[in-house]
């Protein structure tokens, strides 16, 4: 006979964690099996506890609850996810438009016995389009390495370089490859990125200089590295203006 299904109660205020916990420990069949107060720390969380199901807050300081949904999505055996909102109906309808498991707070127990019931995985596709409905660009990019889940920070990305089938995250900690598009990272991360060729996302903030070598190409000399990275001609003016504007 299998055990309770487990989950994992993320919100960033205790009495909102300690109500659920409550209401899932009154249910038969659920077991809950830990907290986390932000997105990153649920990762973690779910990275040790490996839960069937997590019960998501969307508003959390730091790293939010859709942001943290689509990274874990990433993972080989990623968790069912129910949102916990506080949304107005405008927002709900995105939730509803993508089939998106959600509660509305504060939280009643007939519903959330129902949610648990029917608690499914969202796609990366679904999340995605929830993330377009509320854009707010993520705070990290997470990445692969075997079975792990790995965050970096956008701040220590110096540039995402775009090859086959695969982008390389070039990054203050070394490489890593993941399997989002450069146009979709470019839509998301506009006012910190600029393009400087058709397989090159650059960081404003890595950016220390703008030059010609001999032969008069233009490229970007980046802080913190000798590396220097030839731009496409027709990319230089853009790249100067968010310079000047940085």
């Amino acid at each position: 006979m299998s055990g309770p299904v487990t989950i994992l109660v993320v919100d960033d205020e205790p009495p909102a964690r300690r109500r659920l916990v409550t209401l899932i420990e009154a249910l038969p069949g659920f077991d809950a099996i830990g907290e986390a107060g932000d997105g990153e720390a649920a990762i973690n969380a779910v990275a040790s506890g490996e839960p069937e199901i997590v019960l998501m807050d969307i508003r959390m300081p730091g790293m939010d609850g859709i942001e943290a949904a689509r990274h874990l999505a990433r993972l080989p055996n990623p968790p069912a996810v129910i949102f916990t909102t506080a949304y107005d109906a405008y927002a709900l309808e995105a939730f509803e438009t993508q089939a998106v498991g959600y509660l509305l707070k504060p939280v009643r127990r007939r519903r959330l016995a129902e949610a648990l019931e029917r608690a499914v995985r969202p796609t990366r596709a679904q999340l995605a389009a929830l993330a377009a409905a509320r854009p707010v660009p993520r705070g990290h990019v997470s990445v692969r390495r075997g079975d792990e889940l790995h965050l970096i920070p956008l701040e220590a990305v110096r540039y995402f370089e775009a090859a086959q089938k695969y982008v390389t995250v070039h990054h203050e900690g070394g490489e890593d490859l993941i399997d989002e598009s450069l146009k979709t990272l470019e839509a998301e991360h506009a006012e910190r990125f600029v393009r400087a060729h058709r397989s090159l996302l650059v960081s404003i903030r890595h950016i220390a200089s703008l030059d010609k070598d001999e032969a008069g190409r233009p490229g970007l000399r980046l802080r913190g590295t000798d590396e220097r990275l030839v731009i496409s001609r027709r990319h230089a003016a853009d790249i100067k203006r968010k310079l000047r504007a940085r």
